[in-house]
């Protein structure tokens, strides 16, 4: 069963994100209150398995979710393997659809610094809001309409 581990945000742009308890995904916006929200209409959201994060850990690494600026940090489902279009329904509310597989690791990625290599071109994707709602830590996420 895919879930949801961690709901995150930042306050500014090109910097780690922090858990919160809850988050609320509003259409054409994204996470509400979080640096990102409404800037790219493509990648409203940013998602992450808590798997590729712990591919990284192995490498010596201390790392916890939201390092690599993810919105969502997920379990149990192979998120760059989805197709284009794929749409997630994430607890009792919201709609996610995939837009995007990847992204070019930004210039200052400290963690590219530190290790030589990042996930989030391989294996991070990106979402549009369909249908907003609330998501928290322990929601069930699935995939179809």
């Amino acid at each position: 069963m895919a879930e949801v581990i961690a709901v995150c945000t930042s306050e500014k742009t090109g910097t780690k994100k922090h858990p919160i308890p809850a988050g609320v995904f509003k259409e054409g916006l994204g996470l509400v209150g979080d640096a990102h929200a409404g800037l790219l209409p493509k990648r409203l959201v940013s998602l992450l398995g808590v798997e590729s994060i712990e591919k990284m850990k192995r490498l010596g690494l201390e790392l916890a979710p939201g390092d690599f600026a993810e919105n969502i940090t997920t379990k149990g489902i192979d998120l760059c393997h989805l197709p284009i279009g794929t749409r997630l329904a994430v607890g009792k509310e919201v709609v996610l659809e995939v837009t995007q597989i990847g992204k070019e690791c930004h210039e200052g990625c400290a963690i590219k610094k530190q290790v030589g290599k990042c996930i989030m071109p391989a294996e991070g994707i990106f979402a549009k809001v369909v249908r907003g709602g609330t998501i928290k830590p322990g929601d069930v996420i699935k995939t179809g309409d």
